[in-house]
């Protein structure tokens, strides 16, 4: 696919760098306190479907307490009006939070956290080395967010972390019945067919790993378990969810490698089909498989040098590519491959990717409701996508 490189679309980018470029100061409250945020573009190109869209993505605030006892993070996140959510009339009209928990570290090694934190589940923090994520993310493992407590331990080589979490992310504010950062389980809205209404409560999941030389390589091993209950609206009855990974991660000096093998299988009580679970998220519902296996595999590569008269560093190249076979026979495969680089640009850190998809919800226009699910074109699609923030 090529880019397409007008004069019109170069000076909109132009007029947008300036616009992001302009100065912006985190506040440092206290020796411990920092807020910030960041504002992002994005720009997305599928010539097949004749898109070519550029304009404001995201606003975030944050903020963070670190001491050494107590540490703690927030952030809220807003979007709208721009592509892909042109359907809202305003910026803002869709919000919700990422974070939001406090901490107690007993010892250097040794914390606490509660409240609105990440699940400790796989690869972390995420798979792979891209900006979109990887299929796990959209099947509700990648880059979780739930309400709960997580402990974590750090002794010599072995870091162990265990989490308890009563509920899924609060939904925030939009359109949709998935209005969360996360992907995750939730209600149908009606133009998902044959959607489900569950809720997943109690979840529990450890994650231990183990760092290693394998010979010059620096690496990870680990593993992975999940299980919560889905409680199911419209039956009343109690399914169950299960995951389980085993992950790999290398560094040997500018090169990366990341590996990982997952199972979700979740058993719902659903008043119709149980092949399908509905999951939701940033303004939006769609079916998943209730069972099948995740596959991810990332390699990446570190340019350790300056160019632009210093304008440019920490260039980072990377291809990830992510599967989700699904056991039910008749549904289709969905894979996902992004090809990508990242680097910051004076003040700006941006990632540009070509995303190639097939039954993926995300890409070309297929199903955004079942490729999941059944699948949807089976054909392989693709786009470009940039982003571009400001990070402050």
């Amino acid at each position: 696919m090529s880019l397409p490189a007008s004069l019109r679309l170069k000076s909109t980018c132009a007029a947008l760098l300036c616009t992001l470029a302009a100065p912006a100061m985190a506040i440092q409250v206290t020796d411990n306190l920092d807020l910030g945020g960041a504002i992002r573009a994005r720009w997305d190109v599928d010539p097949d479907r004749d898109i070519q869209k550029f304009g404001l993505d995201t606003v975030f605030l944050s903020a963070q307490y670190t001491s050494d006892t107590w540490i703690g993070e927030a952030q809220y996140r807003f979007y709208g009006r721009s592509y892909p959510y042109q359907y809202t009339k305003d910026y803002g009209d869709i919000q919700f939070a990422k974070l939001a928990w406090v901490g107690y570290k007993f010892n250097p090694d040794q914390q606490v956290q509660v409240g609105l934190n990440q699940v400790p589940f796989g690869l972390a923090p995420l798979f792979g080395s891209t900006f979109y994520e990887t299929l796990g993310n959209v099947i509700g493992l990648e880059d979780v967010q739930q309400v709960g407590a997580k402990y974590i331990q750090q002794r010599g080589d072995w870091n162990l972390q265990a989490g308890y979490y009563l509920r899924p992310a609060w939904q925030g504010k939009g359109t949709s019945k998935g209005v969360t950062y996360s992907s995750g389980v939730s209600g149908a809205d009606s133009y998902v067919a044959d959607g489900s209404d569950n809720q997943e409560r109690n979840t529990v999941v450890v994650r231990v790993a183990k760092m290693l030389e394998l010979g010059s390589w620096q690496s990870e091993v680990g593993v992975s378990g999940l299980t919560s209950t889905l409680e199911n609206r419209d039956t009343g009855n109690d399914g169950r969810r299960n995951a389980v990974a085993v992950h790999y991660s290398g560094k040997q000096g500018p090169w990366g490698v990341q590996l990982q093998a997952a199972r979700q299988q979740m058993s719902p009580r659903n008043a119709g089909s149980s092949e399908v679970v509905t999951l939701g998220g940033y303004d939006g519902t769609y079916n998943v498989a209730s069972r099948g296996n995740l596959y991810v595999a990332d390699l990446s590569y570190d340019i350790d040098a300056k160019y632009l008269f210093g304008q440019i560093s920490g260039v980072k190249l990377y291809a990830n590519y992510s599967a989700f076979d699904k056991s039910a026979d008749a549904f289709k495969t969905s894979q996902r491959m992004i090809l990508g680089t990242s680097f910051s640009f004076n003040k700006l850190w941006i990632a540009t990717e070509w995303l190639i998809g097939k039954n993926d919800p995300y890409i070309g226009g297929s199903s955004y409701a079942q490729s999941l699910a059944a699948g949807g074109s089976n054909q392989w699609e693709n786009q470009l996508y940039m982003n571009v923030g400001y990070y402050f």
